[in-house]
């Protein structure tokens, strides 16, 4: 008889998990991260878009996997939350963690990203609406392809993405990608604020230009790849690239505006 590991099937997974948290059955853990694992190919694939072409797809999944164990360790099935839901933001984590430790990306990218974050957070305000990439331009006093050529350097920071912290200056601060995540995935302690952040996010959206707001639908709520979202519209993954991360920024500088209610 072989002692090779194998995945579980799902009709098992139960099982699996029983034995691994009440006897830290080995097997049972190295089952699980098996039967789990694509989804680190997955979310790797997410991450891994608009990234330099030096950053290797295989080194996405390797940095992922500690992800994935860490979240086999830490679950508790007994609260019965979507082990899913818990994993994937847990995977994202690790992913981005390694590739800011490893500071690739070069400071004027960095110093540029501040400066249109903070122009379309002046902007927006003045404006009391989600602002055009014209209007940017305008604002910054740039041509409008400088623009959308800048959007398109940013967006290969891999972090200008509903994954990335509200208020990353805040550590723990939740994602946006778990405010827009399965509610059964959610702590009943935060509960309410995560309702009352969600319904906030979801207004956001709505009031993004067009264009902006179906990229932002396709890509999280209907996981189509950037790709896949510019065949749809008729245009390239690089347009798709800037539109994306444009929007983002117009979420994120809303999402922190104190106080901020729906109205």
């Amino acid at each position: 008889m072989s002692d090779r590991i194998r995945a579980p099937e799902p009709s098992d997974l139960d099982g699996y998990w029983s034995r691994f948290k009440e006897s830290g059955d080995k097997r049972a853990r190295e089952g699980l991260i098996l039967h789990f694992s694509p989804l680190v190919k997955f979310v790797a694939g997410r991450v891994g878009v608009g990234l330099p072409r030096n950053v290797e797809q295989a080194d996405l999944i390797s940095y992922g996997m500690f992800g994935l164990i860490d979240a086999i360790d830490k679950f508790e099935p007994e609260r019965g939350f979507k082990f899913e839901t818990y994993a994937v933001n847990r995977i994202k984590g690790a992913i981005l963690d390694e590739l800011r430790a490893l500071d690739w990306v070069p400071r004027s990218v960095r110093s540029r990203a501040r400066e249109i974050q903070r122009s379309l957070d002046e902007l927006e305000h003045k404006l009391k609406r989600s602002a055009t990439e014209e209007e940017l331009a305008a604002h910054m006093g740039v041509a409008l392809e400088t623009l959308q050529t800048q959007l398109g350097e940013i967006a290969g920071l891999g972090f200008v993405a509903l994954d990335e912290l509200i208020d990353p200056s805040e550590r723990g601060s939740a994602t946006m990608g778990d405010i827009l995540s399965d509610p059964k995935g959610v702590d009943p302690g935060s509960s309410f604020e995560q309702q009352e952040n969600r319904f906030v996010l979801t207004d956001a959206i709505s009031r993004l230009p067009e264009r902006e707001r179906l990229v932002v639908t396709l890509y999280y709520y209907e996981g189509l790849t950037l790709a896949e979202i510019g065949e749809v519209l008729g245009v390239t993954e690089s347009r798709i690239c800037q539109i994306h991360t444009k929007s983002v920024m117009s979420l994120r500088n809303r999402m922190l505006e104190p106080g901020q209610t729906p109205g």
